[in-house]
């Protein structure tokens, strides 16, 4: 059996040697395989132990790596041992070079990812939208470089390539320039902040709660419940109002009193108001007045602020503080004025009125 395997020969090569070949890749790729998951299980352990953020790093660079591209390195390099053609080394050392740089850009990306998405104690460090745009860009970067490095180790002129590409570049910038204006758009949100996702905002004729800020979009669930989709340089264009930012809301109100109320009845009104916007917790009283004298009554104006952006709360106090000056007016027997308007009538059969004595005919 020994000797048949000897001689026995396939592709200019011993079945003997084929096998020795095989079994020496299998082995390195099974030992290389073993290390991998040792080393990774003993980084994660001392990483659990010890919370070090590099060690974080490099279990997940170790993770990037791929077992098929262990397997196909190791027949690669056992290959080499094979009698065969200077063509057919020369493609060897081709895939050898592409499967070592196909797994440092896993390498490379995973790195990336970690840095991006990461900080001391796995906290994001970056604004989402910036974080998917920055990701994206850096991967792109990465897998470019391999291919150029490639296109390089096969004997490719890159120097051109890169130029064609610059050329072509430019021609699908022109094209695309609605779609690019709405990623830099992005990046601008990303970069500004002028809302995030949470962020209850207004633009235009319509407002809602900010679900997503895309690549191209932003998506914001509205009040009535439908989903608004928006492309973002159209959205950077309009005024933006972002509510969660608002460290407290403005409330004005006012209402009226009729004609005949005394005037210490409008003091007691001005003093009893003050006290009910005081008595809120969450409110602050700025000021209030009778402020003129309207069509049909007395005006009165007030001015608080609510110490947080919440729309609820603000409706709760105003409706608390409403309900108490409707008690003050039962109590002070006040109504609140109301329009009044006078009509008076002619009857055209009714006999004229007798001129004064002195009233020339």
């Amino acid at each position: 059996m020994l000797n048949w395997l000897r001689h026995a020969t396939f592709a200019g090569n011993s079945l003997l040697l084929w096998a020795c070949v095989l079994g020496a890749a299998l082995l390195s790729f099974l030992v290389a395989t073993a290390l991998l998951r040792l080393v990774t299980s003993h980084v994660q352990k001392a990483h659990s132990a010890t919370g070090r953020p590099v060690l974080a790093l490099m279990a997940a660079v170790l993770k990037a790596t791929r077992s098929w591209l262990v397997l196909l390195l190791a027949l690669v390099v056992a290959a080499g041992f094979l009698h065969i053609s200077a063509k057919a080394g020369a493609w060897l050392d081709h895939l050898f070079f592409a499967l070592c740089g196909l797994q440092l850009a896993l390498w490379a990306n995973a790195l990336i990812r970690y840095w991006l998405h990461r900080a001391d104690g796995g906290a994001s460090v970056i604004n989402p939208v910036f974080l998917s745009v920055l990701t994206w860009a850096a991967q792109i970067l990465v897998w470019s470089m391999l291919l150029l490095a490639f296109l390089a180790n096969v004997g490719v002129n890159i120097t051109a390539f890169v130029a064609s590409l610059g050329v072509g570049g430019i021609a699908v910038a022109l094209a695309l320039q609605n779609i690019l204006g709405d990623l830099f758009a992005s990046v601008a949100i990303g970069l500004d902040k002028p809302f995030e996702v949470g962020n209850y905002i207004a633009f235009g004729s319509d407002q809602g709660t900010v679900l997503q800020v895309g690549v191209k979009t932003t998506r914001i669930a509205s009040l009535s419940g439908e989903q608004l989709v928006i492309a973002n340089s159209n959205l950077l264009k309009e005024l933006i109002h972002n509510y969660s930012r608002m460290p407290r809301r403005r409330v004005v109100f006012g209402f009226r009193v009729p004609y005949g109320t005394s005037t210490a009845q409008v003091r007691t009104i001005v003093a009893q108001t003050r006290a009910a916007i005081e008595a809120e917790e969450k409110a602050q009283f700025d000021r209030g007045h009778l402020i003129g004298f309207g069509e049909y009554g007395f005006d009165f104006e007030f001015v608080y602020y609510v110490l947080n952006s919440d729309y609820t709360l603000y409706r709760d106090i105003q409706q608390r503080v409403n309900l108490k000056i409707m008690e003050h007016l039962e109590a002070l027997q006040v109504p609140f004025a109301v329009p009044v308007r006078s009509i008076f009538s002619h009857d055209p059969e009714a006999p004229p009125a007798p001129r004064p004595a002195d009233e020339p005919g």
